[in-house]
């Protein structure tokens, strides 16, 4: 028998939430405060990243931490300030960038990325929808020889874990990218990635769910919650009740503010994330990271996005000047003859992505709210993981058995 489900949040994992509920009978809405128009869902580089089986808490992350929060344009930016949930997050992360919690994350981290991937081609393949999806694979980019054996030892350990990757030169990359003009010293290549542009599927996605019966409440608030026996009955909106037997807990970095209401602490901060679009031909047709820089190239439907840099500031959308510019500077140092233009910095746009302490996504129930699913966390790879987080929180509701072992990205682990 079908549930009345709330989804908090209609980002990627919010809409593959709902599509996956609906699917199994449920009758679902969605709450999100903004149009479903904008945020990281939107503006993201479009990646399905079997690639990034590591977490950003890696040893020596913290000094390297340390140093970039002095230059507002490196690629991974933290603003000091003096925030009790953000110094409690920077220890957490502390105590989990080490070797062994690195190496035990690898594998459940790998395995959800090649579920979603599996799961977007399963989507493609259904006939509901149109969406650009391509499987080209991921170069990752470097112009010194340091970075480049830092890149392949990574990819060594992709190979042991079954993953396709090479190790190509200038002119082997030249081959695979003979106009893109690209200036480095060699690149690894994951073959197993693929990619997709933002907008159009989620513009597809929500058509979708609203011709299936899922309901929409947009630039709605959630202010509070009801609670009945362990659980709760009803969600409280800067405009409505609604009552329900499930809820989702999707919203991104804005998830702990909410939580927070129900006596949850989900340790979450939001990186902020930049992109650029280019409307003109850049003669890019391979996804591809300039490592150095940390910047995404993706070749999307009609343009061409310049994506990256990670800012731990503060939870708003304003655009950091200085950030773009290192977004753009990074693309006329790796490509050749390529330099963008003022109103195409001018047009960039940004989004917030929920990061975890250990680069875990939290998928699962807490042990303390009986009908509450949390779905959060996901940081650079929630676009990636959209679809098998999605099929997960369905399983979960469905009371049935998942497809993954739920255990390392369980809500209430500790750090």
């Amino acid at each position: 028998m079908g549930k009345n489900i709330i989804i908090i949040g209609a980002g990627i994992i919010g809409l593959c939430s709902a599509y996956y509920l609906q699917k199994a009978g449920h009758q679902v809405m969605v709450i999100d405060r903004s149009n479903f128009k904008t945020g990281a869902s939107y503006v993201n580089a479009g990646y399905i990243t079997t690639s990034h089986f590591i977490p950003l808490a890696v040893p020596g992350m913290i000094s390297k931490g340390i140093k970039w929060m002095f230059n507002a344009s490196s690629p991974f930016y933290v603003k000091p300030r003096l925030d009790i949930d953000f110094l409690k997050w920077s220890w957490a992360f502390k105590k989990s960038a080490t070797v062994s919690k690195v190496v035990k994350a690898i594998k459940p981290i790998k395995e959800i990325n090649l579920l979603s991937r599996d799961l977007y081609e399963e989507m493609k393949a259904s006939n509901d929808f149109n969406f650009q999806y391509e499987r080209k694979g991921l170069l990752m980019c470097y112009k010194t020889d340091k970075k480049g054996e830092a890149e392949w030892e990574i990819g060594q350990r992709g190979i042991k874990e079954g993953l396709k990757i090479e190790k190509l030169s200038t002119k082997e990359v030249e081959n695979l990218e003979p106009q893109a003009k690209l200036n480095i010293r060699g690149a690894i290549y994951y073959h197993s990635d693929a990619h997709l542009t933002p907008d159009n599927f989620m513009a597809e996605l929500l058509s979708y769910l609203k011709s299936k019966g899922v309901v929409f409440f947009s630039n709605e608030r959630v202010g509070d919650f009801e609670i009945a026996n362990s659980g709760i009955s009803r969600v409280i909106t800067d405009k409505q009740v609604l009552t329900c037997d499930e809820v989702v807990l999707a919203a991104g970095g804005w998830s702990p503010l909410i939580s927070k209401k129900l006596g949850l602490k989900i340790p979450v901060q939001a990186g902020k994330g930049y992109s650029i679009n280019v409307y003109r031909e850049t003669y890019i047709t391979i996804p591809a990271i300039l490592c150095e820089a940390k910047v995404a190239v993706t070749p999307m439907n009609g343009f061409t996005r310049f994506a990256g840099t990670m800012e731990l500031a503060d939870m708003n959308h304003n655009i950091n000047p200085i950030r773009i510019q290192a977004i753009s500077k990074a693309a006329e140092i790796y490509y050749n003859n390529l330099e963008l233009a003022i109103e195409e910095k001018e047009a960039a746009q940004c989004g917030l992505c929920p990061c975890t302490p250990d680069g875990l996504p939290y998928i699962g129930k807490s042990s303390k709210c009986d009908n509450l699913t949390i779905a959060t966390g996901h940081a650079m790879m929630g676009w990636s993981l959209g679809p098998a987080t999605g099929k997960l929180v369905s399983q979960i509701i469905s009371d049935k058995k998942t497809v993954l072992d739920l255990t390392p990205f369980h809500p209430d682990r500790t750090f």
